[in-house]
């Protein structure tokens, strides 16, 4: 299937030539920051620290020269925000064995609130990212916690020195196909899950991000002081898990508008009845989520919004019916003589 746009998504196919070739398609990623999507280690690492720099200076450019904008802003509750999920969906969980032979599960981090960063060497967004992780793991260690689920990749060894390389001192194991299957599939990287003290996923973000969020998100869960920066709360309707595309009333590159509210009601539970069969496996409706540039899903929900949409061809008129004509009264008999 093809990848959704604006997101650090691996194309299917590239990832062997990206690792033979050096040569990487650029991806347009969170806060409309371009990186190499496989980018050499040397090259993320120098985007990531130049990154870093210049957030300094944007910092003091925007204290100095816009504080006017930013009073107004708080005057017209324009702050900014973080959103968690409304209600959310406790998240699976997994036992496997970590890189140092130690199990690494969600339940031995319980009470605490968990970063769930499923990450490849290979993959240049998230190599940039680490850095920052290590630093939010060390920051918040005690009521923190990371965990780093390789996909793709399967070389332990190479994994190994690039944990040591980067000094990422939370715990590391390579992710199974049926967590990927239990986590939507992990169609882009990086992808991190935000969970709760309890063990909710309250946020799933994909792509590179910048750590300010991660960090606000952190405090916020951790009810520490986040400043101006607001909380909002919005149901899960396919974001976070496939199986609440149920709760949607509106679906990516999927155009309601000429429907009635009837005729929407029918198209949704449609897209939720039938399969894709581009071969994701998933309802229509979740494949719209799940892969934005699908063409047979959306192929799909177009003819059945213009099936619903169509006038209905109106009866046809028979002809008049005649004049029922009741019978003739039987002649009376003759008298008999």
């Amino acid at each position: 299937m093809a990848n959704m746009v604006a997101r650090a998504y691996v194309p299917a196919g590239v990832i062997e030539n990206c690792k033979a070739s050096g040569h990487y398609p650029a991806a347009n990623l969170a806060l409309g920051v371009f990186v190499s999507l496989c980018s050499p280690i040397d090259d993320a690492m120098s985007l990531n620290l130049h990154r870093r720099a210049s957030l300094r200076y944007v910092i003091a450019f925007l204290l100095l020269c816009t504080g006017p904008v930013l009073v107004h802003a708080q005057e017209s509750d324009e702050r900014p925000a973080i959103r968690f999920v409304r209600n959310p969906d406790s998240a699976p969980d997994f036992k496997l064995t970590g890189l140092d032979g130690k199990p690494v599960t969600l339940a031995d981090s319980k009470g605490k609130v968990i970063l769930l960063n499923f990450w490849a060497t290979w993959c240049g967004p998230c190599r940039a990212e680490i850095p920052d992780l290590v630093e939010l793991q060390n920051k918040y260690k005690d009521r923190l916690q990371i965990l780093g689920l390789v996909v793709d990749d399967d070389d332990q060894d190479a994994i190994k020195a690039f944990v040591e390389k980067f000094g990422i001192d939370y715990p590391v194991a390579i992710a199974t196909d049926d967590i990927r299957i239990q986590y939507g599939g992990i169609p882009a990287l990086p992808t991190s899950f935000v969970l709760d003290a309890e063990g909710r996923i309250v946020q799933k973000h994909e792509g590179l991000r910048d750590p300010v969020l991660y960090e606000a998100e952190i405090r916020a869960l951790l009810s520490l002081p986040i400043g101006d920066v607001r909380v909002e709360t919005f149901e899960d309707t396919g974001q976070i898990f496939l199986k609440n595309a149920t709760r949607a009333t509106e679906l990516p590159g999927v155009n309601l508008s000429k429907l009635t509210p009837e005729q929407k009601t029918v198209a949704l539970h449609k897209f939720n009845a039938e399969t894709c069969t581009c071969g994701c496996q998933y309802t229509l409706a979740q494949c719209r989520i799940y892969d934005r540039n699908c063409g047979v899903s959306k192929t799909a929900t177009a003819k059945i919004i213009a099936s619903l949409a169509a006038p209905h061809a109106p009866a046809t008129r028979s002809a008049p019916a005649q004049p029922v004509h009741p019978p003739a009264p039987p002649a009376p008999e003759k008298p008999h003589e």
